[in-house]
């Protein structure tokens, strides 16, 4: 081989798209195109009473076949698709129908949710159809996962609209979250008000997602009206980020209902309204305050932190005054339900993660699309949530009051 010559490539390059030919997926198609039809055959068998060629008694009888293209998770496959007519007590006859195969389905399930999943995770409609070309063969075009889309759309609709009365919810965690989407072709920011449930086994289950205008009190009251209209009954204790509009809804509708105020909404209040070479230190003492190991520490530490810090910032001292008992109603639970009753951190989790997801979308279409994709995420198993902290003392009601404010 003399200097100029050059290594000869004869490999297929990896993306030649539809033009790659592999003869190990063209052999795994056609094996599973045999699979359907004969998983269609044997459902007819079994509707008919009577194998194909058979003799004796049947409930109806074949007439051919019809061809269908279905795609699955193994790509586009042309099959055919055994016809009968089933013979009804009046006489009459009717087409069957296969409950393996649905009427009009040209994807399964297991494609669709393939499909759905990748515009869950933050890809758009034209990516996902550049995504699965080379896997679906061309099949999937912006119809089809518009399609896709609707079909989630409906169960979104459903789940909105569901029966709460059998849900055992004995804790709610409240709080809200912005999002730009395109209202009217400009970029508008709207709330999305989360109510998340904490059922008597320990167990977090999303119960509302809407898009509101604002966190205010009418937009948490219709959100927690549609809640009880639905059967939702009266949580035993509440948390959340100590909004104003959301506190007046809740003091409306629940007010002998224990109310924790978000730990960690609290300590950024503190960090605001104290200067900056003093933050550190005033993060400090909260921090022993809070996390102190008993009430009776708590209700000492909060003398202590109201002694130092009026005299040498007012703000701060006022601002922790200002959330009352409300900031340590965690108290009046078991200690072991402590770490996830002081805080929102539950459905805060939720909306980073949410966020993380539609990066790639900076505005989303629709504020209707912001909420859905919220509730998605969660349907489709893509954010799982673990049981609550301390879940085994879920049954033993709060204490009558908190930590002694005047002590």
């Amino acid at each position: 081989m003399d200097g100029n010559s050059t290594t000869e490539v004869s490999a297929t390059p990896l993306l030649a798209g539809e033009a790659w030919f592999d003869p190990i997926e063209a052999g795994l198609r056609e094996r599973i195109r045999g699979f359907i039809e004969e998983l269609l055959e044997q459902e007819l068998t079994e509707a008919l009473g009577r194998r194909r060629h058979g003799r004796g008694p049947s409930a109806g009888h074949r007439h051919g076949h019809r061809g269908r293209r279905l795609t699955g998770s193994f790509g586009p496959v042309a099959i055919a698709v055994p016809r009968a007519r089933l013979r009804a007590e009046d006489g009459s006859t009717r087409e069957w129908r296969s409950a393996v195969l649905p009427r009009y389905a040209r994807m399964t399930r297991r494609a669709e949710a393939l499909i759905a999943g990748a515009y869950l995770a933050g890809t758009n409609t034209r990516r996902v159809r550049r995504a699965f070309v080379a896997l679906f063969r061309g099949a999937v075009g912006k119809d089809v996962v518009s399609r896709t889309w609707r079909k989630v759309k409906t169960d979104w609709e459903s789940w909105c609209r569901r029966d709460l009365a059998g849900e055992d919810v004995v804790r709610l965690i409240l709080d809200g979250t912005v999002v730009r989407v395109r209202l009217d072709r400009r970029a508008t920011s709207v709330s999305l008000l989360v109510v998340l449930g904490v059922r008597r086994d320990g167990q977090k289950v999303l119960l509302a997602v809407k898009n509101m205008g604002g966190e205010g009190e009418a937009a948490w009251r219709a959100v927690l009206d549609d809640l009880i209209a639905r059967g939702l009954r009266t949580p035993e204790f509440l948390i959340t980020d100590g909004a104003a509009g959301l506190e007046r809804a809740l003091a409306a509708l629940w007010s002998e209902v224990p109310a924790q105020r978000c730990t960690v909404h609290k300590h950024r209040n503190l960090l605001a309204h104290a200067p900056e070479a003093l933050r550190e230190e005033v993060a400090a003492d909260y921090t022993d305050m809070i996390y102190a190991a008993t009430a009776k520490e708590i209700e000492a530490r909060r003398r202590t932190f109201l002694r130092k810090w009026r005299p040498k910032c007012r703000a701060v001292a006022d601002s922790l005054e200002e959330a009352g008992e409300r900031l340590f109603s965690f108290t009046r639970l078991p200690p072991s339900q402590w770490k996830s009753a002081r805080t929102t951190n539950a459905v805060e989790r939720l909306h980073e993660e949410f966020k993380r997801r539609i990066k790639t979308q900076t505005v989303l279409p629709s504020s209707e699309t912001a909420a859905m994709l919220f509730w998605a995420l969660l349907a489709s198993g893509q954010i799982t949530m673990r049981k609550a902290d301390g879940w085994q003392s879920l049954g033993q009601a709060p204490a009558d009051s908190a930590i002694d404010l005047a002590a």
